[in-house]
């Protein structure tokens, strides 16, 4: 790895490791395999001794899997690898995804000793019926008594993950979910459309007929409703899934939108440097077989051109409601936003999915459920 000074400001780690995998989940993990954490603390160890220097971080992420997941003993381990490598700047923000059955007291205790001072709850649902098709191990009043014990605790900055389209779940349904999230006060909510991805056991048994998804109609009246009663609990929508209050977006997340560089370490991790992407090997067996045997645990990498990393820029930047910056977009990529795809672009304009203000181009509130149809257009 090379040691320039412009090195990145931020770092995501993943921990593969879960009690179980729920049947929608497609993230590079593996379950109940706990036999396995010391060689991932090993392996982990190895690829972080690649960075020289004792980099400063503004932001640190560790995400998963279920990070919380391991041991109190195993999570200090894990934060003095972190700690050993990197120097947090002053002011960082430091997450850590969890379950809410995994945030007893002694695990809470040591990611407050560690610095954490953001948690992601994988709350996913208050209602019991969503939260039993979701395949999940909590209940509703679980997630509440977390997320107060954690304020408690000295934890401050709480987000917790929603998901809608639930197979059987109806629009009043989603309404009491986003009533008990807004009533809990927490700082920060994602709001996530089920996906169906290929080789999980939601995919096979949709295909098969025995899990039925919800019609297109239902889903978008769920995230219209999602865009309007959290702003108006006061909670900004600053990027498509994404909801905070004032002073609580998660700032790690928008290093991604920016196309701003990071690090990441760990099974199926993410990495961006010197203008090159990398992915490491999503299988765990296979990312900890080449890490301990001193090789690259990177599966695949690929340098990207200056018009493809100005097309990488719209499908991130155009994610955030507050949009691209026309000039600022032209000064760094060397590219003009509308001049990469200009027939979609005076299209989406047209259609009103895509809106120019003040030098700034965003999607509209309409554009926000078309997203996707219009950032392929630009890639």
């Amino acid at each position: 790895m090379t040691d320039s000074s412009a090195r990145p400001r931020a770092a995501y780690v993943h921990v593969p490791f879960c009690r179980h995998r729920c049947g929608y989940c497609d993230f590079p993990l593996i379950a109940g395999r706990d036999d396995l954490i010391a060689d991932y603390l090993r392996a982990l160890e190895i690829e972080l001794s690649d960075v020289t220097g004792q980099p400063e971080l503004k932001t640190l992420f560790f995400g998963g899997g279920t990070p919380t997941h391991l041991s109190p003993d195993q999570l200090l381990r894990l934060f003095s690898l972190i700690r050993r490598t990197f120097r947090l700047a002053e002011g960082v923000e430091f997450s850590v995804e969890a379950n809410p059955l995994d945030l007893d007291d002694d695990t809470i205790a040591v990611l407050v000793e560690a610095g954490v001072n953001r948690v992601s709850l994988g709350a996913q649902s208050f209602d019991r019926a969503a939260l039993s098709v979701l395949e999940r191990d909590h209940q509703p009043d679980d997630i509440a008594n977390v997320v107060e014990r954690l304020l408690q605790l000295g934890i401050g900055n709480r987000s917790i993950d929603l998901i809608f389209g639930v197979p059987g779940q109806s629009l009043e349904v989603w309404d009491k979910t986003l009533d008990a999230a807004i009533s809990l006060e927490i700082e920060h909510v994602s709001t996530y459309g089920l996906t169906y991805e290929k080789g999980t056991s939601f995919w096979s048994r949709r295909s098969a007929g025995t899990l039925q998804s919800l019609d297109e109609e239902t889903e978008r009246a769920m995230y219209a409703a999602a865009m309007e009663r959290l702003p108006s609990a006061g909670y900004i929508q600053y990027e498509i899934s994404n909801f905070a209050k004032e002073g609580f977006a998660c700032r790690h997340n928008q290093v991604y939108w920016q196309g701003d560089e990071f690090y990441g370490f760990g099974p199926g991790a993410a990495r961006y440097r010197d203008g090159t992407r990398s992915m490491a090997h999503r299988s765990v067996t296979n990312w900890l077989k080449h890490v301990l045997a001193a090789e690259s645990g990177i599966a695949e990498s690929e340098t990207l051109t200056p018009e493809q990393r100005a097309r990488e820029a719209v499908m991130l930047g155009l994610r955030q409601t507050s949009g691209i910056h026309l000039d600022e977009f032209v000064h760094r990529t060397g590219h003009s936003l509308p001049d990469l795809a200009p027939q979609a672009f005076e299209r989406f304009i047209q259609k009103g999915w895509l809106t120019e203000q003040d030098g700034h181009v965003m999607l509209t509130r309409e554009g926000r459920f078309f997203a996707d149809t219009v950032t392929a257009d630009f890639l």
